[in-house]
């Protein structure tokens, strides 16, 4: 039906007749001439339509923003000073000779060209959200960034495999999607939360290198960065260690960058015990654009009076640690109950601070309600070891590390975008020598901190039961800007050490039997060492888009309630279909569904 793409009108077709199919962008009627801009996924056009092809001209009349056209022209130059160096096809437009409507539009429930419209609107029309430019890039970008993917992997040998959908309800952290069987009553199906068994048992079963670009599913609270299905950038790799799969993994990456948007990364991408990190920033994923960092002082608390610091320091998992603010004393009080109502989000009972107004004049140039209850060798030692001068602004956590750590980690990010403190575009880093298991304070007992594959660093199996606190894992994170976009590890591929795991999660014999029994099997016949890791596709291609959620790089997402609202899913189903899956919903349950 076409000759051409937008786009591809260029002076080089000057005097050529051409044939477009595209969309109405704008249309403009100055004096008798009517133009018309038409927009397909490559670019934008200029149409001239002049009354002397009284047909095409009457057409042109009738015609409205995206009305789908099929125009037959003639290519010519446009007259001087009317080029748009914007566009492609800017030094050129199209004397139209015919005109047919192929499709007529009626009035769109929000302008294409405009900015700040409801996204819960943008998401009930996507398919027109989808028109516009900046959401056409992104997928082509998303297109760029797994198409590289694919032909890097291939070069290096992987090997792409599907893996099922449709599988057990295996404990891995996250809440499933569960899936009622109708052949098997009373059965059910989860959807994946990662391939992760299945590469494991590729791996035993001798395929060495294997990849995917697979839809992983998790029932969690959602945010920004979080969608209920997402993509995951699958690899895994037999006979190898920690070193080997970032030495496939860091030069893909690099490449992507290089080829996609043509940024240079470090080389090597450095490296950073978990331990440091959380020193250091709070979290396991640093921003390191940002040049803030948490200053130790728990040793220091445990000689003071000062009630609400002492009884942190002398807890068995307590901190106390403080974020100097370079300039930070110039916040007003508005802005410091701003941060302290932000820290609360992460369980910080609230947020002490000290503004160095005149460092020289010891407590009297300090200001704040804290300063009283703490004695002037200790302020001293506070300013020298946080490096504060005058005007900065300390700010303090004290309580549980888990807490001082999201707190104070959190609000270092929140202020460094605040006050505009980042430096440089793209900072790299692995995260490594992750601990093995965490505390959970609300289970009261230790859970993985990746999953319950990773192998521990120790051989000594015996510690892990006696110590886990201490146990260290061989798992990796590559985090970009504060993001964490990859994460692995290398497995567990002997039965004894993965029962002795599962022994320390509290994982008795008869559960990891019957929730892993064909993994454990398959630890018996020849399991190979073997790991990899998994990049989140949509969070990649999200920063490398510059967009603020990973709505705007996936085609079709939901809400933040796990919705979407283009078809209304989820949905009530017939009482037919519930009675052929032996399912009856309890009173009440569905009774006043929302929309998504």
């Amino acid at each position: 039906m076409r000759s051409h793409y937008c786009y591809q009108v260029t002076e080089k077709q000057i005097d050529e007749t051409v044939t477009l199919c595209a969309w109405v962008q704008r249309r403009r009627d100055h004096g008798g001439v009517i133009f018309l801009d038409l927009r397909d996924r490559g670019g934008l056009v200029q149409v001239v339509v002049d009354p002397d092809r009284p047909e095409a001209f009457a057409t042109a009349e009738d015609c409205r923003s995206e009305f789908v056209l099929r125009v037959e022209g003639q290519v010519r130059a446009r007259p001087a000073g009317t080029e748009n160096a914007n566009l492609s096809s800017g030094k050129v437009e199209i004397l139209a000779h015919k005109i047919e409507i192929l499709s007529r539009a009626d009035a769109l429930p929000f302008p294409l060209d405009e900015e700040g419209i409801s996204e819960n609107l943008r998401l009930q029309y996507r398919y027109l959200d989808l028109r516009r430019p900046q959401m056409q890039q992104n997928l082509r970008l998303r297109h760029q960034v797994t198409r590289y993917v694919r032909n890097y992997l291939d070069e290096a040998g992987c090997i792409d495999i599907e893996t099922p959908v449709l599988t057990r309800s295996t404990p891995e952290g996250a809440r499933d999607y569960l899936v009622p069987s109708r052949t098997q009553p009373g059965q059910f199906f989860a959807l994946p939360q990662s391939p992760q068994l299945f590469k494991q048992l590729l791996m035993v079963a001798g395929f060495d290198r294997y990849y995917q670009i697979t839809k992983c599913f998790r029932d969690e609270d959602l945010r920004a960065d979080r969608q209920p299905e997402f993509t995951q950038i699958d690899i895994e790799m037999s006979f190898v260690e920690e070193k080997d799969v970032m030495a496939l993994a860091e030069p893909m990456i690099r490449g992507l960058f290089r080829s996609v948007l043509q940024v240079e990364l470090p080389e090597p991408f450095p490296r950073m015990p978990y331990a440091e990190a959380m020193q250091r920033f709070g979290v396991d994923r640093p921003d390191l654009r940002n040049p803030l960092e948490l200053t130790e002082l728990t040793d220091l608390m445990r000689g003071v009076e000062f009630k609400v610091f002492r009884a942190a320091a002398d807890a068995p998992r307590g901190r106390v640690a403080c974020l100097r603010v370079p300039g930070g004393a110039s916040l007003s009080r508005a802005q410091i109950d701003g941060y302290t109502e932000f820290v609360a989000i992460y369980g910080a009972k609230g947020l002490a601070w000290i503004k160095v107004n005149n460092l020289a004049a010891g407590a009297a140039g300090l200001q704040s309600p804290i300063v009283k209850f703490l004695p002037e060798d200790v302020l001293q030692e506070i300013l020298q070891r946080s490096g504060a001068s005058d005007g900065d602004i300390l700010f303090f956590g004290a309580d549980r590390a888990k807490i001082v750590n999201e707190a104070l980690g959190n609000l270092r990010n929140r202020v460094g975008a605040d006050l505009g403190l980042l430096q440089g575009e793209w900072k790299p880093v692995w995260i490594t020598d992750f601990p093995m298991f965490e505390f959970d304070e609300k289970e009261e007992r230790w859970s993985s901190t990746h999953h319950p594959f990773t192998a521990p660093q120790s051989t000594d199996l015996a510690a892990l039961r006696t110590d886990p606190e201490h146990a260290l894992a061989r798992a990796y994170d590559l985090v970009l800007n504060g993001n964490e976009i990859g994460g692995g590890s290398i497995r567990i591929h002997r039965q004894d050490v993965q029962k002795e795991v599962f022994a320390a999660l509290g994982i008795g014999p008869e559960e990891a039997q019957d929730k892993f029994a064909f993994l454990l099997d398959a630890l018996r016949f020849g399991a190979p060492p073997h790991g990899g890791l998994a990049f989140g596709l949509d969070r990649l291609v999200m920063l490398m888009s510059g967009s603020d959620t990973i709505r705007d790089v996936i085609a079709f997402p939901k809400t933040q309630k796990a919705g979407c609202l283009l078809t209304a899913a989820p949905s009530p189903v017939a009482e037919r279909q519930l009675q052929e899956l032996g399912i009856r919903l309890r009173p009440g349950v569905g009774d006043g569904v929302q929309n998504p």
